[in-house]
């Protein structure tokens, strides 16, 4: 097909009836990019874990292990960027005068990945006037280990990398009065946001538990997703 062919299978296919179609822009090359619907980000379920089935019960050993302490989880985290913050011990509700053989220590996990959405084949015109919505969506266990056991921070990012044109961060609070050790989701859409959007930079943080033995706080099907919707006004 021609140029202008691909071109216009590239606005039929996206229905991006009003967005700027620069003749400049390798259309089949764009076309077969495949930008809008699929995850951007890479390795979605480091843990080969699914929302679709609960999470996984912890297995209990026999006897406990008598190994050191341990604040990083296993799994397979190639495309994360990831980083381990021990925390100190919480001694705040161990009464005066009390023997106390083990006290919990907790760490913040962290993942991050950054993705560069015009290597992703979107283009500059379509970031800065059509503003596509950016889908942000991610899963992780519910468990009573803590209060405050999953935080989320998604930055939309200029050309430098350092200029945050729109933000959203979650920091939720559990129940730790009920066991429901279910997957709980966490969901976004950034939509008018205004030009010069260029990455979209994802950091999630997860917390985890050493207690004789280690609890990992699980995650999965994070993702990163533009749909080919108008959201600017």
């Amino acid at each position: 097909m021609s140029a202008a062919e691909w071109m216009r299978k590239c606005q039929a296919e996206w229905s991006l009836q009003g967005a700027v179609m620069p003749d400049s822009l390798d259309w089949e090359s764009v076309y077969e990019s495949k930008p809008f619907g699929r995850n951007l980000l890479r390795n979605p379920a480091p843990y080969g874990l699914s929302k679709d089935v609960p999470p996984p019960e912890p297995e209990l050993p026999e006897a406990p292990p008598h190994g050191p302490p341990r604040f990083q989880p296993d799994g397979d985290f190639t495309g994360w960027t990831t980083s381990t913050e021990v925390l100190p011990f919480d001694t705040s509700s161990v009464p005066t005068g009390a023997v106390v053989c083990h006290v919990p220590q907790y760490s913040w996990f962290s993942m991050e990945q950054v993705v560069d959405l015009k290597a992703e084949g979107l283009w500059d015109k379509l970031l800065d006037e059509f503003q596509p919505a950016i889908v942000i969506q991610d899963w992780y266990e519910e468990t009573q280990m803590h209060e405050s056991i999953y935080q989320l921070d998604v930055k939309l990012l200029g050309a430098d990398k350092s200029t945050v044109i729109s933000e959203h961060t979650v920091n939720p609070t559990e129940d730790l009065g009920a066991y429901s050790h279910t997957w709980k989701e966490v969901a976004h859409v950034f939509s008018g946001y205004g030009p010069g959007v260029r990455y979209v930079q994802f950091l999630h943080r997860l917390k985890n538990k050493f207690l004789v033995m280690f609890f990992p706080t699980l995650f999965t099907n994070s993702s990163v997703i533009v749909n080919p919707v108008k959201t600017s006004s």
